[in-house]
């Protein structure tokens, strides 16, 4: 269980993104020390992210210093794997001191029950290829032989090839994940909240018994995330000193 309130965020892809969007991711985990309670990192925040026995990518350091620090004033922090950062290990978990997790988390967030996926390889056709090649990167075996490849030349190769799905936005402009995240809700009726990201699209949309589903949009493009406290959830801007809230829902009745 993790508590509110709660902010979302997820696709910074720090490294290629534009400078200000660590600046200004920096200033929201400032912000979260006194805000919130718990932050979910949904994926992606690293463009490329992979741990060696004793060295790490140096992109992102000071981001990784402000959620070891946001740890330290006792907020949550929950992270998510998602396609770019999905080789996670014990930098993130010990010396960083996030839970770091692979795969689908349910679980209640603020009293909302939550299901949380990044959001890659879900659409039935489309990503039948994708899943494929996941399933080579994040074998066990793969893993092992590219961490022999010097760190250097490593993150060369991963940097050339991930540009493509970072930069390849849907041509459906997200319209294909929003449905899977509507199926989802459809499907598992006790429900409150599905949260995805990926598709770079900022939404917030509602079932027809009145679940909610929500991407916060990605970072990299403009600082919006999710806030979520125990009557609603907010898709916000962070502008500045301030924050504007762009959407609210309430939270819906406990599913049936």
């Amino acid at each position: 269980m993790l508590h509110g309130p709660c902010f979302v965020l997820s696709d910074a892809h720090l490294g290629p993104a534009p400078a200000e969007a660590e600046t200004t991711l920096l200033a929201l985990l400032e912000r979260a020390k006194t805000e919130a309670k718990t932050v979910v990192l949904n994926g992606d925040m690293f463009d490329f992210w992979f741990e060696w026995k004793h060295v790490m990518p140096r992109v992102g350091f000071r981001t990784l210093a402000a959620i070891a620090a946001l740890r330290e004033a006792g907020v949550a922090v929950l992270w998510i794997a998602g396609n770019h950062d999905c080789w996670g290990g014990e930098i993130l978990t010990r010396d960083v001191g996030v839970t770091y997790h692979v795969g689908p988390w349910r679980g209640s967030i603020a009293g909302w029950n939550v299901l949380i996926e990044h959001g890659d390889g879900l659409r039935d056709k489309e990503d039948a290829p994708y899943r494929r090649l996941r399933a080579v990167l994040r074998n066990p075996l793969a893993i092992r032989l590219f961490r022999w490849i010097h760190p250097d030349i490593a993150t060369w190769i991963a940097l050339r090839t991930s540009h493509t799905s970072r930069n390849m936005r849907p041509r459906d402009r997200g319209e294909g994940l929003a449905r899977v995240a509507l199926d989802k809700l459809v499907a598992e009726p006790s429900l409150q909240l599905y949260l995805y990201g990926h598709s770079h699209e900022p939404v917030i949309g509602k079932s027809a018994r009145g679940a909610v589903m929500a991407n916060p949009g990605a970072w990299m493009d403009g600082p919006t995330f999710l806030r979520i406290s125990t009557d609603h959830l907010e898709l916000a801007r962070l502008d500045g000193d301030a924050v504007r809230v762009l959407q609210q829902v309430e939270r819906p009745a406990s599913g049936r």
